[in-house]
């Protein structure tokens, strides 16, 4: 079980205020690991990051837009300044569109109406964010010879959306998966299999994660489809994916680089 242990590492999540975020964070400090946690917001980012060491080992918090690389510099120095080092890097913070009004939604959502600049607001976030943040932070890991680079992608970066699941029982369509979120996945994963080859003789081991749905709160035709349509018969709970950032993270995956890791329940099998 040492192999999973990330007792005394360094890890950076970002998007860490989400769902998922916040569920990698713990896991990561379960194993072991000073984790970062960083996002948006700089004050939710500490306030969280005390939660975590009231009970783990030690975390902090700061602010960053992934989008800017001042930003980015800033968090780099602060993570050296407090651990001297940066062993593994989740990039975990992305976009995946919700359209807050309900009467504009299902026109906005169609691809033949979908909004230019929301697609572009997605590239930037999803695929520059996740760059830069692997230049900036990976680097470091490079000049010491090793490290994990986590990049959180989706099934919808290797399948294509079912729209029916978001059809109403009375047939009507009230929103369509646009394709700025499959687009986005689809390069971070592509992405991944380019940096593991490129830092692969650095010992920096660059992999995806590819999550399935996580049920929250969604419209319950949405979730009964959904579950309808995955072999295991349900969507993921927030901590299904806990064990997946684990292994990637530790020597547990010590000769896994440039892979994609499928946690899906099945969806992507049939």
């Amino acid at each position: 079980m040492n192999l999973f242990s990330l007792t005394g590492k360094v890890a950076v999540v970002t998007g860490a205020l989400g769902l998922l975020g916040r569920q990698h964070c713990h896991a990561l400090a379960e194993a072991g690991a000073n984790v970062v946690v960083t996002d948006i917001d700089e004050t939710a980012c500490k306030a969280f990051a005390q939660e975590l060491s009231a009970k783990y080992p030690s975390a902090i918090g700061v602010g960053a837009d992934i989008t800017e690389v001042r930003a980015l510099k800033r968090l780099r120095d602060e993570i050296l300044d407090n651990f001297g080092a940066i062993d593994v890097l989740v990039n975990n913070a992305a976009i995946n569109d919700m359209f807050e009004n309900p009467t504009t939604a299902a026109e906005l959502s169609k691809f033949e109406n979908y909004p230019l600049e929301l697609f572009q607001k997605s590239l930037h976030v999803n695929v520059t964010g996740t760059f830069l943040c692997s230049q900036i932070l990976g680097t470091e890991m490079a000049k010491r010879g090793k490290g994990s680079i986590i990049n959180i992608a989706s099934t919808y970066g290797i399948v294509a959306p079912d729209q029916s699941l978001y059809r109403k029982p009375d047939g009507s369509q009230t929103f369509w998966k646009s394709a700025a979120y499959p687009v986005t996945k689809g390069a971070v994963i592509s992405f991944t299999r380019f940096l593991a080859a490129y830092w692969g003789e650095r010992k920096v081991r660059v992999n995806a994660l590819s999550p399935g749905g996580v049920e929250n709160a969604q419209d319950e035709f949405f979730i009964e489809a959904y579950c309808k349509r995955t072999p295991l018969g349900r969507m993921a709970a927030p901590t299904d994916y806990k064990g997946a950032i684990i292994f990637l993270a530790s020597d547990a995956s010590s000769y896994m680089t440039g892979a994609n890791l499928v946690v899906d329940g099945g969806w992507t099998a049939w």
